[in-house]
């Protein structure tokens, strides 16, 4: 017998599910077992930018919590979502404690103000799937690249929970389209915003960016400035930027495989 929808099982109880039996510790990271002759100061300023980007879950849930007050099931996942971020947060921090460095907690402190709505709910959960995306891909390079292993297996974990992640936020935005086909034009707009340049352009720096506590310290984008200028292979940001548009693709149901295919959809949705 086929479930009314109001009576359909919430997908933030798949979510939990699965985090409850497959999600790491950090308590399981070997932190007293880093090579610390193996760590390089390109690593130090890749760390502190993820931490930078990583606090700024705090920010993003009390947001996310504001602008979906009439979901439970997508603030619920939101709640999931956040702790995995501070864990991912405070993982990266531990790191750094572990070989000596600090993080400048004031930088921290700031980035703490609730972002603003998107244009659309469906544009929020649109520019977090880009967030999730690029960090995923990010993660997963340098992961490759470092030498030191409790922070090359630091970051795969990390990459892997930010893969599921946009997995999340995309069936969130499809929930969210099918109820609402009028928000698509702002889907795809964020989508231009953010992939019409030859750079990494992340919600964190757009809307972080400016603070005065972030004149002296690492931010997010310093670490994606590092990683494009020392770890990414040649066509690297073009892959990113393809697998963000196929997600779209997918969503959308429109070819978004170029900056001229996505001003096309724009145009037919608008048109």
């Amino acid at each position: 017998m086929t479930q009314a929808p109001d009576m359909q099982a919430m997908h933030s109880l798949d979510v939990f599910r699965h985090y409850d039996r497959n999600h790491w510790r950090l308590s399981g990271l070997p932190l007293r077992s880093i090579d610390t002759s193996l760590v390089k100061p390109e690593y130090l300023t890749l760390v502190k930018s993820a931490v930078m980007g990583e606090s700024n879950v705090i920010a993003a849930v009390h947001g996310f919590l504001n602008e979906f007050a009439d979901d439970y099931d997508f603030s619920a996942f939101a709640v999931i979502w956040a702790y995995q971020e501070v864990q991912h947060h405070y993982a990266f921090t531990s790191w750094l404690q572990a070989v000596g460095e600090t993080v400048d907690n004031r930088a921290v402190a700031a980035m703490r103000a609730p972002y603003d709505p998107g244009t659309t709910p469906s544009a929020t959960l649109a520019t977090n799937i880009i967030s999730e995306l690029t960090v995923n891909h990010v993660y997963r390079a340098v992961s490759a690249w470092v030498d030191e292993p409790v922070l090359k297996e630091l970051l795969l974990r990390a990459s892997r929970d930010e893969a599921g992640h946009a997995r999340e936020f995309r069936h969130f935005a499809a929930k969210r389209l099918e109820a609402h086909p009028e928000e698509t034009a702002s889907v795809l707009e964020t989508l231009y915003f953010y992939t019409s340049d030859d750079t990494i352009r992340h919600p964190v720096g757009v809307f972080k960016a400016g603070l005065d506590e972030l004149t002296e310290t690492e931010t997010i984008d310093t670490g994606f400035d590092l990683f494009l200028d020392t770890v990414a292979g040649a066509g690297e940001l073009d892959e990113l930027q393809g697998k963000i548009r196929r997600t779209f693709g997918s969503l959308t149901g429109h070819d978004l495989s170029t900056n001229r295919a996505v001003r096309r959809a724009l145009a037919t949705v608008l048109g």
